[in-house]
């Protein structure tokens, strides 16, 4: 039972780690666009063109990367699935080797 219990901990601790670089990834997301943006409009580095919305687009597409990672793959594909999984594929092998045995001492019988 104190197996269980620490394994959950470490979870939620995981867990919480994921979504604190998630948050962290937000805010530096946000600060980072807003000092694109006011370089651009303010200090006049750009000659007349929005380079800033393709980094600020390009780095919101690794932000929605990091949520789906954190929040929808990280969620469902955890420890649990990953023993549910190799449960079932141990399962298929042992079934598949019953299966070559029987055939075996069925051809085996079958000679003799």
């Amino acid at each position: 039972m104190e197996k269980e219990l620490h394994e959950q901990y470490e979870y939620a601790r995981r867990r919480l780690r994921q979504k604190k670089a998630l948050y962290f990834h937000f805010v530096l997301f946000l600060l980072g666009s807003l000092f694109l943006f006011i370089a651009n409009r303010f200090f006049n580095i750009s000659n007349g063109q929005n380079w800033y919305i393709w980094i600020i687009t390009a780095w919101c597409f690794i932000f929605i990367l990091h949520f789906i990672k954190v929040y929808i793959t990280d969620r469902f594909m955890n420890k649990n699935w990953e023993r549910e999984q190799i449960d079932r594929l141990v399962a298929l092998q042992q079934k598949r080797i019953a299966q070559l045995d029987s055939s075996l001492n069925d051809n085996t019988e079958n000679k003799l």
